[in-house]
């Protein structure tokens, strides 16, 4: 099955050609050459300690419902993360502000899911730094 990246320019191919660390395996390290796959499910504090290294980061998404991947990313930057995050899964495009707000670099969806969303419907929530309330109630307060 092939993806799509989606990011803020839109729909493009995968241009990461490091390796893929399975997060389930203990014993396997990601370093700047390697990605780690984490589960939805992942413990917080873990994934902080043990992502640190990893030139990417690539959150799953089981579905578009389930929202343990945003707060994965969240703490992860939060605890100091500086590399490439990519959710990657079941996100939709009505999604894609809050992932980039949150510290998501790009979104890995299905070929189907381009197909049923295409990238103008991705597009038209690129500019997610515009929409963001807490940039709007700032800019009331001053």
């Amino acid at each position: 099955m092939m993806s799509v990246i989606v990011t803020d320019t839109g729909f493009g191919p995968d241009d990461w050609s490091g390796s893929f660390v399975d997060y389930a395996d203990d014993g396997a390290e990601a370093g700047p050459g390697a990605a780690l796959d984490v589960p939805s499910d992942a413990d917080a504090a873990a994934l902080a300690r043990r992502a640190q290294a990893a030139g990417m980061v690539r959150i799953d998404f089981p579905s578009f419902s389930d929202g343990r991947g945003f707060s994965l990313a969240a703490a992860l930057r939060r605890a100091g993360y500086k590399g490439r995050l990519r959710a990657h899964g079941h996100v939709i495009a009505d999604q894609y502000a809050m992932a980039r707000r949150i510290g998501f670099d790009e979104v890995e969806i299905p070929d189907e899911l381009a197909q049923r969303q295409d990238e103008a419907q991705w597009l038209r929530r690129a500019d997610w730094r515009a929409h963001d309330y807490q940039a709007r109630l700032r800019g009331a307060a001053r």
